[in-house]
């Protein structure tokens, strides 16, 4: 088995090919095109078996990934951290492009259960909604609080309620408002309430623009108490494909919500909180535990039941998106086995695909 290593660019791709022990066979440098990407392929026909290994950084090896899985190949995704360490422990000083493709391929080679690229699917096309979505809201944001600004230097008595200037009403009253007031900070102002608008409009189109997608691909999901169309987009998408994991705990090594175990002479056994992860998976998590812990739910019970064994509020939470994760992992599974079976009986379904 040949294991090629890439290091990615936005002009060209250089690729490093290692046998199964790592000795090197070969190196080349072709353009980040289609037509050097065809190249690529052609060179690679060389050794019977192939893998490549492409370091995740998904801007610049979309294209690339996408034709070498249409090619056929089988490809995998090596973190950066991985490459990193492969490429201090080399016996080659320095930092070159094919230094750092060899990094990656000598990873791939130490660390055999890597994830796998697959074809892009809905979840990748829910994932780009979610993180466009997540851009506008805080573009939205800066221009409240620079439209709050302008208002209290106009006219400190303008009272906007919290969360009102997400409101049509409220931003039309404002408009109306600020007509009577002449002046620099006034034109800014209500050029400010006609973007909040369009922001607004925005946000809300992709939000109805998600809603089928995410019913039609994750019904399991979407009936987990507290789970909404955005908690469950950001789920999908961030996940992308829960059989990828080989089980629950890995999966929850991957939400964040596993703590770390913690072993020094007496302290065997116990564990600290765990700050890594996947946080935007971890944030829609802890907004279906907030939601359940308000009585939607089994959460409340749950909850109760850890206040009278003495946990505190926030332990308390963060055991039960613990629990959350798990739950979320099993229907995650149920929906994808849900969604084979209909594509073998004929049905149309898709696939879902890393994102």
């Amino acid at each position: 088995m040949v294991m090629i290593g890439t290091d990615s660019h936005k002009r060209t791709h250089t690729v490093v090919a290692l046998d199964d022990v790592g000795r090197r066979l070969g190196e080349k440098t072709l353009a980040a095109t289609s037509d050097g990407h065809l190249t690529l392929v052609q060179w690679a026909a060389q050794w019977p078996e192939v893998t490549f290994a492409l370091e995740d950084c998904r801007h610049l090896t979309r294209r690339l990934e996408r034709d070498l899985l249409t090619a056929g190949y089988r490809v995998v995704r090596v973190p950066t951290r991985l490459m990193a360490g492969a490429r201090r422990g080399g016996r080659e000083p320095g930092k070159s492009d094919p230094i750092d493709a060899e990094a990656v391929a000598l990873a791939a080679l130490r660390h055999p259960d890597l994830p796998i690229a697959e074809l892009d699917g809905p979840t990748r096309e829910i994932k780009l909604i979610v993180d466009y979505r997540r851009d506008l809201v805080a573009e939205r944001t800066r221009v409240h609080n620079r439209l709050r600004w302008h208002l209290h230097e106009l006219d400190p008595s303008l009272h906007v309620p919290s969360r009102g200037l997400r409101r049509y009403c409220v931003l039309d009253d404002l408009a109306a408002a600020l007509q009577g007031f002449d002046g620099v900070v006034a034109r800014l102002a209500r050029e400010l309430v006609d973007r909040a608008r369009q922001l607004t409009i925005q946000i809300n189109s992709l939000e109805a623009e998600l809603r089928p997608i995410v019913r039609r691909t994750a019904p399991s999901l979407l009936a987990i108490p507290g789970c909404g169309i955005l908690s469950a987009a950001m789920i999908l998408g961030e996940t992308a494909g829960a059989h990828r994991f080989r089980n629950k705990d890995a999966y929850a090594r991957f939400t964040g919500t596993a703590p770390i175990p913690v072993w020094s002479g007496s302290t065997k056994g116990k564990v600290r909180l765990n700050r890594g992860g996947n946080r935007s998976l971890n944030t829609a998590l802890h907004m279906i535990a907030v939601t359940q812990s308000r009585g939607y739910g089994p959460g409340k019970a749950y909850l109760d039941r850890l206040a009278a064994a003495g946990k505190g509020r926030t332990e308390a939470v963060r055991l039960l998106r613990r629990r959350l994760s798990d739950v979320a992992f099993t229907a995650l599974r149920a929906d994808e086995r849900a969604r084979s079976q209909n594509a073998e009986q004929g049905a149309p379904a898709t696939l879902p695909a890393a994102a």
